[in-house]
């Protein structure tokens, strides 16, 4: 077995422009036998609440010590700190606004510590550029912590309760079960909740979503197991293999049915 060391990246650059290469190249220019892998760069612009959700999903399936770097930073340039977190099962290295929120929501404080960047001996460039930190900051840093560089040695510690959040929604329960929202659309028009699996197993339920306030006149989609368990173009309620309440179409877009959008609410009702 190897012991190669990772880091992933993950940002909203898309392919059409070099961004992404570059970093790559400056992480080779550190330590050339460090094995790099793209999680996406297809982000949509600024959108912290898709990152947060794909990193989430993505960081239990990678070995200890990997170094995650995560750039998608509307505030690059501004105060808003650049950190890096130590974690049981590795490193994540990118903007304090609330992109981590989703991996560190399900940890214990006392197993997290973090880093202000303030070190520049581990920069790519005394004087970074306010538009690129993903460049001149967070990549360098992640080939040096890839390469055994203590994260104590990358700046000044700061309390980890201290970090930006970006909380969705709050559960909550209706009359006549569960309250969430959408947390994410994929690539397909998937439209994934914040609803855990836990509070449907076992149970007969539906969704309901409503372009308004009034969800007793809301579209009910029933569930099933499979994107194949309704026609071509119906609507069905599933879990995803990301352990949460989806909302899917046999064949299409459910985004492009229902109109739904980031933070919307979406109901889960028992029968």
């Amino acid at each position: 077995m190897s012991n190669q060391k990772i880091i992933t990246l993950l940002t909203d650059f898309g392919f059409k422009d070099v961004y992404v290469g570059v970093m790559k190249g400056v992480i080779c220019q550190i330590n050339p036998n460090l094995k790099i892998i793209d999680l996406t760069h297809e982000i949509p612009p600024q959108n912290l609440f898709a990152a947060r959700f794909c990193l989430q999903n993505a960081y239990p399936y990678f070995p200890p010590e990997t170094v995650h770097v995560a750039v998608v930073d509307p505030g690059v340039g501004s105060t808003r700190r650049a950190i890096a977190i130590q974690l049981p099962n590795g490193f994540l290295v990118g903007p304090d606004n609330g992109i981590f929120s989703g991996i560190l929501e399900n940890l214990e404080i006392e197993n997290i510590k973090v880093v202000s960047l303030t070190n520049s001996e581990y920069w790519g460039t005394k004087t970074p550029s306010t538009t690129f930190h993903g460049r001149d900051i967070f990549a360098p840093v992640a080939a040096h912590l890839a390469s055994g560089v203590k994260l104590e040695n990358l700046g000044e510690k700061i309390n980890p309760e201290s970090l930006v959040k970006l909380p969705l929604n709050n559960i909550t329960f209706t009359d006549s079960g569960i309250a969430g929202c959408v947390q994410h659309i994929d690539h397909f028009g998937n439209i994934i909740t914040n609803i855990s699996s836990s509070y449907v197993f076992g149970k007969n339920w539906s969704v309901i979503v409503s372009n308004n306030v009034d969800f007793s006149a809301g579209k009910t989609i029933s569930s099933g197991n499979t994107y194949a368990d309704c026609k071509p173009g119906e609507l069905i309620g599933i879990i995803g293999s990301h352990g949460f309440v989806e909302i899917a179409t046999n064949g299409g877009s459910a985004e492009e049915q229902l109109n739904l959008k980031y933070g919307d609410r979406v109901e889960i009702h028992w029968f």
